[in-house]
């Protein structure tokens, strides 16, 4: 076994090492941490559609004011979604090191960084938002009637996600996956039922429109805070759950892991917006074309992240026990393993396009536009899996800030500057923003694989 702080064949210029295939034994392991999380992860995106439907009932305008607002809040609550990752990496190398009376402490960080930013969040946005909303819009009145109400409801909500992204944190760490799918998939179906009964004045409570959806949601947000709390007051007193107050040099290790990936997690997501952007200064039909090729590409990730997060409870264990080696075949067996899961999704959009965007569009011309855009998309897939298991593996190994920086140089100094020069100034249209936005996801793998072969993270201490 090599040092922690060397590798024989990381120096420039020489050959990756080789990289062994992944035992059956070693992908049931990924498989069981994964796959409860890639489930509780298409559940939500299965609820998020059921909500469109049930607000779209109510008209083209509500349907606007609702998805505007949910990115709105999204962007405000980004920093307490990045606990989560936090959390778990701490706590993995807690229990990897041996020192399981420790290992919820960063758990308890966690909640508390949420109560003490989340609180104060929620209230300053909640009275910001009349004044803010009407600028994300326009100013159409119709629209910020619709708007504010639901984003002020889902905002009271925020404090709930830091709590329950730490929560996640705490289970997948400890790689009890299963709880947080359990609690995940009750939270999500008690949403569904109280944004109807809301929404449509069913089930005797009262009919509130686009407020109600945002009640809705928040409403089941803190129900998974409750049911999160319950089961770790009984699995995670020994863990030291709300027995010891986290350490101040905790605190700011979890901050130095949490505060990165939000970040990134933010620029990814107004890189997207961005693109949007610039295929709308192509023409509608590339704008449609856009949407419905990150719509798939949201759905065709999920098996990746999930299994990108059981990368980074692994790593993290095997460092936390001292074996860098262990790490480092765990994050190349969770390559392989996430590349098997979407290879037959990536030869089905090659081989049929057509039929899969017809599915989301009824416009020959928009399918027509769309075919070679999405089989470039469908090759993208394999890249985003080593991108989303690299990012998470090195986040499990501490290295957080360089995968920030890597992730927002690639997208905002390639890849979208890229796609306006080929998509727009060049007049290449969507095909041509595609082959850049696929440009840029290789060349985000293959820093990220280069960064992990490295070998740098094996010298973190957290």
């Amino acid at each position: 076994m090599t040092s922690a702080g060397a590798h024989p064949q990381t120096t420039a210029g020489r050959k990756l090492p080789a990289m062994p295939l992944v035992t059956c034994a070693r992908a049931r392991r990924i498989l069981g941490l994964g796959l409860p999380i890639v489930g509780g992860m298409v559940s939500q995106n299965l609820l998020d559609m059921v909500d469109t439907l049930m607000v779209g009932r109510l008209g083209a305008v509500p349907l606007a004011a609702v998805g505007i607002a949910s990115f709105a809040n999204f962007a405000v609550v980004a920093v307490l979604v990045g606990l989560g990752g936090g959390v778990q990496t701490l706590v993995a190398r807690r229990i990897g090191e041996g020192r399981t009376a420790e290992a919820a402490i960063p758990l308890n960080g966690g909640l508390l960084t949420a109560l003490v930013a989340g609180l104060p969040l929620a209230v300053g946005m909640v009275l910001l938002a009349p004044l803010l909303f009407p600028y994300l819009v326009d100013h159409n009145a119709a629209v910020i009637a619709d708007g504010v109400p639901y984003w002020q409801a889902r905002l009271a909500g925020a404090v709930a996600i830091g709590l329950n992204f730490s929560f996640r944190g705490y289970w997948n760490g400890i790689g009890e996956t299963r709880t947080y799918l359990r609690i995940i998939v009750t939270v999500h179906v008690t949403n569904a039922i109280l944004s109807y009964g809301l929404i449509f004045g069913s089930f005797g409570l009262p009919a509130l429109g686009t407020l109600g959806a945002g009640l809705g949601t928040t409403l089941a947000l803190y129900l998974g805070t409750f049911l999160y709390t319950v089961g770790t007051l009984r699995r995670g007193r020994r863990h030291g759950f709300l027995t010891r107050l986290p350490r101040g040099a905790t605190l700011r290790m979890l901050l130095r892991l949490s505060v990165p990936s939000a970040v990134q997690t933010l620029l990814f997501a107004s890189g997207l917006t961005l693109l949007f952007w610039i295929a709308g200064q192509v023409g509608t039909d590339a704008l449609a074309v856009t949407n419905v090729l990150i719509t798939l590409a949201k759905l065709a990730v999920l098996p990746s992240m999930g299994l990108g997060l059981a990368a980074m409870t692994l790593v993290s264990g095997a460092l936390g026990r001292g074996d860098a080696a262990a790490a480092e075949r765990w994050a190349w067996d969770t390559v392989q393993v996430a590349c098997l899961a979407v290879v037959g999704v990536s030869l089905g959009l090659v081989l049929f396009p057509a039929p899969v965007l017809g599915f989301f569009v009824d416009d020959a011309v928009v399918v027509a536009a769309g075919v070679v855009p999405l089989r470039i998309m469908a090759v993208m897939m394999l890249l985003d899996v080593v991108a989303t298991v690299m990012t998470s593996s090195l986040t499990g190994a501490g290295a957080a800030r360089q995968v920030m920086q890597v992730s927002v140089a690639t997208q905002w100094l390639f890849g979208l500057p890229f796609a306006y020069v080929l998509g727009v100034f060049m007049g290449g249209g969507v095909t041509a923003i595609w082959f850049a936005h696929t440009a840029y996801r290789m060349a985000l793998a293959l820093a990220l694989t280069a960064l992990w072969a490295r070998g740098h993270w094996k010298t973190i201490k957290i």
